[in-house]
Parts: structure tokens; C-alpha cells; sequence
């Protein structure tokens, strides 16, 4: 049996290309930084999670020791300027650590676009990073795709944002006049995996799209069209990535950080310019773009979401935080027996958030959300992936899932900007059959003065939050057991 590695296990690829190489009966290493945020997926019980970082070379040895092949999907367009710089240390250590195991295969996911009139930093650093490999003497298939069509993906949740909330939309300058040649999610899962037992492709740079070019207004115009939607554009002749990334970034979940690369892309047409998918993988039909958006459509209708672009996105001002029971952490607790069984009350506030909202004073969360985006931060665009099922790493709102226990515990770590650390924790402890405690509590770490006199100044509209919200998950927790 041949073993798999790979990389960027928490990614919307890696996340939907696991389960795949494990129904083909391939045995599948996981690298990841954070092996606790794979827990609760329905394949971690059935793969080897390896705790490693490529950035710092940490674990590769043991990831790729016995690895026949290894997939790179990691993407460092995370929340910072110099994601370049990061991509090429994190490829080195990558290639190297591969070398000298002697990994026979490397399959790359990289971005399309031609260097004929200049790429942007993003897609130059996408094919930059494949180029590395392969004067690393690696045997690289290197698939390079333009914009992914499929539930929970970055770039398709650009175009359904605009297009659902903008009834007339600014068609800037390249927006009219670029070209892209989207591909659905399932085609791009099937050629990854496909790679792996067609050896004609190695060392080949094969270009993946859908049926169909189109420009980026008429992938905004067919989204709309499915969906029912009447929409109007108006040509906008000033273009600035900087300027249609803000846009981006007030109207969508997707922050600005990291849509202003996104947006740069824009600029260069991105559309196969080889038939090497056709002529390798003739059993793969490629969908046109109006049918995988209708396929999205359909698994963000029925809460079927596999995976998305938050789970792997989290903002550079909250990392390296996580919870452990220290001194100087200030608390905030309230309890309330409850007469339903703890799976019923853990149901309830396990569902808290997203479009359900935060089940009492809705209005002073969301003000809250609009100040931190007034500051920068995240707000409430991450959403979450499915309004009952709940895994860890996942966003929920301004928070993170930083751990899980089924029909018992939800620990959220906060990831709004604040002077401190802070976690909300919503408990269910049995007292019998059918009753049990229900604690709520919030716990923060102040970062000098100002943590300390925020934390107070807010206290008084935190009890009446935390009384109020104790109350309701009561009270829809009983009403499930009527």
C-alpha cells in the first residue's frame, strides 16, 4: 500500500482531497501545524497526523520518511505583506526535506497566467515556488489552475458576495476585459488524484480549467442569472487593487490583506495554455462554470459545505494564542441548571453564531462586530461552516473553535482585535439523565492598563450579555426535549 503524504491538511484542497485518497485505499500522512484542529473531521481517525511546520522545517523528516508520493497545498497568502518570502523558505525546506527521503512524486497546486505582460506577486510567487522544486531535482506534476469554483472557496465567495449583495456592481477597468477560465473543485480534486497513477504526467506543468473563458463580469453576471438575481454594472475607470480590495473587504468575509493579491491578479489573463489535461486524463470532463456554481449553490443550500477558506485563514493579531489555565487571567462566570440532558443543551450552544446569531442581544454583538472592522479586524464575515456541526480550528464568527468535546464543552478563542487574549467557553455538565449545569464563561488576559480597564469598563454589559444568553440556551435546550 503506497503512502501519501500531505501537506496543508487544514486547507480547503487538503481538507477534500484526504477523504478521496483514503477511498482509493491509500494510506494518507498528514502534516500539519496544529494536529489538534483535525480532530473531529470524519477521516482524522484514519490517517497519520505527523506535527510538523514547513516554514520552520519542523517534522518533515518523519512526515516523508516511507512517503511515496507528497502533495503541496500550502498557500502562505496568509495575513501578511511578505508572503513571498514566506512561500520560498516554507518550498525550500519543503523540497529538501523530499530530496533526502527520496519522495518518488511531488503534485503542486499552482495558479494559471502567462508572463508575457508581467504577473502579479501572486501568481509569480505560485509559479516561482514550483520552479524551486523542481531545480531541487524533485519529479514534479505541477498543476496550475485560475479561480476554483466550489462551496466555501475564497475566490468563488468574492463573486457570491458581490453579486448577492450589490444590486448594481462597479466593473472596474480589468473586470470587463480579462479573461478566466474557472474550474470546478470536483475537476480539480479528481486531476490531483488522478496524478498519482499516471506517471506520463510527471515533470509535466499542466494547465486545469472548466468548459469555457469568460471575463470576470460575466462570472459575477452568470452567478447571478442561476441565483435569480437582477443585476446591473457601471463602468468604473479608476483601478486601484488597493481600492477594489477595500471593496472586497467591507462587502465580503474576505479580508483585505488578503484580497488586495487576489485583486492585483486581475491584471493577467488566466486561462489554459496547453491541452496536457485533455491529452493525460481524457476520462476527466471538465464542468462549464454556470454548472459547477450550481453545484456550490446546492451544497451551500443543503449545509453541506466541506470544507472552506476560513478554517485555514487566521488573522497574524491572534496567533501563537491559545488557551492554558494560568494566573492573570481574569474570568467571568454564570451558571444555570437546566432541565434537558447535556447533549441537548451542548446542541444548542454548539450551534450558536452565523445565521442562527448569538441568541440574545443580537444588537450589541453585531455592534461589536462593527467596531472591530472599524479597527481592522475580522468582524462577523468568517460566518461558519455548518449551522450544527462544529469541528475544532474551525471560524465561527470573531472566534476560533480551539476545542471540542462532544455533548459537553465549546472553547472559542476570540479573534477581534483587543488589548488581550481572550476565550468564551459554554459547558454542560450531567447532574442526571435529564438535567445538568450549563456554565458559561468568559476568561481574559489583559495587555497592561488598557486590557485592565477595558475588560472593567465593559463587566456591566457583559453580565447583562452572558445572564441573558445562560437564559436562552436554557430555554431552546428544554424546548427540545417537548
Amino acid at each position: 500500500m503506497k503512502t501519501i503524504l500531505v501537506t496543508g491538511p487544514t486547507g480547503y484542497i487538503g481538507g477534500r482531497l484526504i477523504p478521496r485518497l483514503l477511498a482509493r485505499g491509500l494510506r494518507v500522512r498528514a502534516l500539519a501545524r496544529h494536529p489538534e484542529d483535525l480532530q473531529g473531521r470524519p477521516w482524522s481517525g484514519n490517517v497519520d497526523i505527523v506535527r510538523g511546520d514547513v516554514f520552520c522545517g519542523q517534522g518533515l523528516g518523519a512526515a516523508m520518511a516511507g512517503a511515496d508520493a507528497a502533495y503541496y497545498l500550502i498557500h502562505s497568502m496568509a495575513d501578511t505583506e511578505n508572503f513571498e518570502a514566506l512561500e520560498e523558505t516554507s518550498v525550500r525546506n519543503f523540497s529538501a526535506a523530499a530530496k533526502a527521503a527520496g519522495v518518488k512524486k511531488i503534485i503542486y497546486l499552482g495558479g494559471l497566467g502567462t508572463d508575457i505582460n508581467g504577473l502579479s506577486h501572486h501568481l509569480r510567487s505560485r509559479h516561482r515556488m514550483g520552479a524551486l522544486m523542481r531545480e531541487a531535482g524533485l519529479n514534479v506534476t505541477e498543476f496550475r489552475a485560475a479561480v476554483i469554483v466550489g462551496s466555501g472557496s475564497i475566490s468563488f465567495e468574492i463573486i457570491r458576495y458581490l453579486a448577492e449583495r450589490l444590486p448594481v456592481i462597479p466593473c472596474f477597468r480589468f473586470l470587463a476585459s480579462t479573461l478566466c477560465q474557472p474550474v470546478a473543485i470536483r475537476d480539480v480534486l479528481s486531476y490531483l488524484t488522478a496524478a498519482l497513477e499516471e506517471p506520463v504526467s510527471d515533470g509535466k506543468i499542466i494547465d486545469i480549467g472548466g468548459l469555457g473563458v469568460y471575463t470576470y463580469r460575466q462570472l459575477m453576471a452568470i452567478y447571478a442569472e442561476t441565483r435569480g438575481l437582477k443585476r446591473g454594472f457601471f463602468s468604473c475607470l479608476l483601478w486601484s487593487p488597493k481600492l477594489a480590495a477595500r471593496l472586497v473587504g467591507l462587502l465580503t468575509p474576505v479580508p483585505y490583506v488578503l484580497a488586495k493579491p487576489l485583486m492585483e491578479s486581475l491584471s493577467n489573463n488566466v486561462v489554459c495554455s496547453n491541452d496536457l489535461a485533455r491529452e493525460l486524463f481524457p476520462e476527466i470532463k471538465p464542468l462549464d462554470y454556470r454548472t459547477a456554481v450550481q453545484y456550490a449553490l446546492m451544497r451551500v443550500s443543503e449545509n453541506n459545505v466541506e470544507t472552506s477558506w476560513t478554517t485555514a485563514y487566521e488573522p497574524a493579531y491572534s496567533r501563537a494564542c491559545s488557551f492554558i489555565d494560568t494566573e492573570g487571567l481574569i474570568l467571568q462566570d454564570h451558571c444555570v441548571m437546566v432541565p434537558a440532558p447535556a447533549e441537548n443543551v451542548f446542541r444548542v450552544f454548539s450551534g450558536i453564531g452565523g445565521r442562527r446569531g448569538w441568541f440574545y442581544a443580537q444588537w450589541l454583538w453585531s455592534l461589536k462586530a462593527l467596531q472591530d472592522r472599524l479597527i481592522g479586524g475580522v468582524g462577523m464575515r468568517l460566518g461558519r461552516r455548518h449551522p450544527d456541526i462544529v469541528c475544532q480550528g474551525e471560524a465561527l464568527d470573531f472566534w476560533r473553535v480551539e476545542r471540542v468535546v462532544e455533548n459537553s464543552m465549546l472553547l472559542l478563542r476570540a479573534e477581534m482585535k483587543l488589548p488581550g487574549k481572550g476565550w468564551l467557553q459554554f459547558e454542560a455538565r450531567a447532574r442526571g439523565p435529564r438535567s445538568c449545569m450549563l456554565r458559561v464563561t468568559a476568561y481574559f488576559e489583559p495587555r497592561g492598563l488598557l486590557g485592565n480597564i477595558y475588560w472593567h469598563m465593559l463587566y456591566p454589559v457583559h453580565t447583562f450579555i452572558f445572564r441573558g444568553l445562560t437564559a436562552e440556551i436554557s430555554r431552546r435546550a428544554v424546548a427540545l426535549v417537548s
